[in-house]
Order: structure tokens, then sequence, then C-alpha cells
């Protein structure tokens, strides 16, 4: 039997979606309320430099949102302390040490935001792109998960019971198409690089 591309958790209804931008959220956000899953989108990305280009990009996410009638959440922007964090990692090449640190920074966000809001399920748009590691996605996933859930255990009464992060490979079942095609659809600004501005530099 043909293993089915994307494989829905159990019981999953709701998830928390971490967008990294509208373009690699579109195909994801319509395939999740073609199958009754309602996404909360979560624009947590204080990577992305300079600010204009963050605005773009934030700005294009929330019109996609809305323009679907969900919910969509503002992350916090703070571009010096996510420097701060990568510090000593700037000659990393793409898909190296700083990417996989910059995901689990940001899915780290994006597993908390879920349990402050009771939402069981988080994934990530970061899967839907050709130029990222799956492998380091998923890792960064599960360790904002297990650090996250742990400091649930230790009694923080704000925080709802355990998050899941859906490891999800978001190419698969014609989704990388149908991204391309909804981009000219709803005119999505299209970046020309991941976000920081050591990835706009391997771009130049």
């Amino acid at each position: 039997m043909k293993r089915a591309a994307i494989i829905v958790p159990e019981g999953c209804k709701e998830v928390l979606l971490h967008a990294c931008c509208a373009p690699c959220s579109s195909a994801i956000v319509e395939w999740l309320v073609q199958h009754d899953i309602r996404p909360t989108i979560f624009y947590y990305n204080p990577n992305i430099f300079p600010r204009e280009e963050y605005e773009i990009r934030k700005n294009e996410s929330k019109r996609h949102a809305e323009s679907l009638g969900l919910t969509w959440i503002d992350g916090d922007y703070d571009h010096e302390q996510w420097q701060q964090d990568v510090c000593g990692l700037e000659g990393e090449p793409e898909r190296g040490r700083r990417c996989e640190l910059c995901f689990t920074l940001r899915l780290m966000v994006a597993a908390k935001k879920a349990k402050e809001l009771g939402i069981r399920y988080f994934s990530t748009t970061l899967a839907s792109s050709r130029w990222k590691s799956l492998e380091q996605i998923e890792r960064a996933g599960h360790l904002a998960e297990q650090a996250v859930n742990e400091i649930a255990q230790k009694g923080d009464s704000q925080l709802c019971d355990a998050v899941t992060f859906w490891a999800q490979n978001w190419r698969k079942g014609g989704l990388y198409e149908r991204r391309n095609q909804l981009l000219k659809e709803f005119n999505f600004y299209n970046q020309q690089y991941c976000g920081c501005e050591f990835s706009q530099r391997s771009k130049s």
C-alpha cells in the first residue's frame, strides 16, 4: 500500500503553523483547511534582515491569513538578539550550524506559543522549501517540543498540556507545485533569499 504524502497526527483538528512567509504558507494552509484542520498562523522570524524586508514579508503573511479568515499572530522582531544568539556562526554555509540553530530558536518560541494557546500540535512552513534541510528542521522541532514540555512539567501553570511537533515534508502531495500557482494567484511578494544578512550574501 502506498504511503500517503501527508500524514495527519491522530486527533489533529487544529495546528499552530509557524510561517516563514506567505508564499511558503499558502499551499499548506489551503491543504489544512481542505482537510478540516484549522491553522493559526504564527509569524515569528527575527532572523529576517533588513527591517524593511521583514515588514514586507510580515504584511504579505497577514494579508493572506486575513483573506481566508484565519487567526494570524505577530511574533516579536528582535534582530539584534537573534544576531547575539547566532554569534560565532556567521561564516557557516547555508544548511550549516547557524541555520539549524536559527530553526531551533524560532520553533522554540512557536512551541511555547502553541502551549499558551492550548493548541496541541505545531508545525512549520520552513519544511516547504527545497533550499532547507528537512533533517535540521525536524531535529529543531523535536528539540523545541522537548524543551517546552519540560518547562511545563516543572509547574508553569500558564502552559497547557504537552505539545507535539508535526514533522512533515510539506513539499509532497503536489504542494510545492501548488505553492507556485498560489504565488501568482495572490500576487505575493516573492523574496530572493532566505532572510538573514548571511543568506543574502550567499545569493550575491
